[in-house]
C-alpha cells in the first residue's frame, strides 16, 4: 500500500475539529443534554478532542464516552475465522436515555461501522437523538447513513484507502490517501 497524498495535516485536522465543535453547539443550541461518544479506536480520541474544544467554547464540560462495536460488526464471523476478536468494552460515563448522543468516528465509508454503533447504543439505552460526526467522509455508502458533521469530504475510488493517523495512536497527525 503506497501513499498517494496527504489530504489533511495536523493544522487542518485541528481546524476541522474546531469547526465541528462549533457546529455541534449551534445545532443543539448549546450542549445541554448532549454526550459525545467515540467509536473505538480513533473515534474515541477524536471525541475527547471535540469535548475539549466544546468546553473551551462553552465553558462547560460535556460527557465523553467510548463505544466498542467489536461484537456488533456484521463481518465478525469472517474476522473471527482469523483470530478471536479483541473486545475492549464500552465506557459510557452517564445514562444515555433521552440524551442527544453525538457519535464520533474517523472515516465514514460504507456505513456499516455506524450501523454497528447504533446497535450497540440501543443495547445501552434509548437516546432522544443520535448525530454523527466524522473527520472524513469518503463516499461509497452501502447503507442509508449520512454524517451530520463532516471535517472533510474526500471522494475516493474503491482502489484507494483513507488512512487517519493520530498522535495518541500513531505518533503522527495526518490523513492520507493510499493505493491498495
Amino acid at each position: 500500500m503506497s501513499q498517494k497524498a496527504i489530504v489533511l495535516d495536523e493544522k487542518a485536522i485541528h481546524r476541522a475539529l474546531t469547526r465541528i465543535a462549533h457546529e455541534i453547539i449551534e445545532k443543539n443550541k448549546g450542549i445541554e443534554g448532549c454526550i459525545v461518544v467515540g467509536i473505538r479506536t480513533r473515534g474515541s480520541y477524536l471525541a475527547k478532542r471535540l469535548a475539549e474544544r466544546i468546553k473551551k467554547i462553552e465553558g462547560t464540560k460535556i460527557p465523553v464516552g467510548e463505544l466498542d462495536i467489536t461484537l456488533y460488526r456484521d463481518d465478525l464471523s469472517r474476522k473471527a475465522a482469523d483470530r478471536d476478536p479483541l473486545v475492549k468494552g464500552s465506557n459510557i460515563p452517564c445514562d444515555i436515555n433521552n440524551k442527544k448522543v453525538i457519535l464520533v468516528d474517523d472515516v465514514l465509508y460504507t456505513g456499516r461501522t455506524v450501523r454497528a454503533a447504533l446497535d450497540a447504543l440501543v443495547d445501552i439505552g434509548r437516546p432522544s437523538a443520535v448525530q454523527l460526526a466524522v473527520l472524513v467522509d469518503r463516499g461509497h455508502r452501502e447503507l442509508p447513513i449520512r454524517a451530520d458533521y463532516v471535517g472533510k469530504n474526500i471522494p475516493t475510488s474503491s482502489s484507494e484507502r483513507i488512512v487517519v493517523e493520530l498522535l495518541e495512536v500513531d505518533k503522527k497527525e495526518q490523513v492520507s490517501i493510499h493505493e491498495k
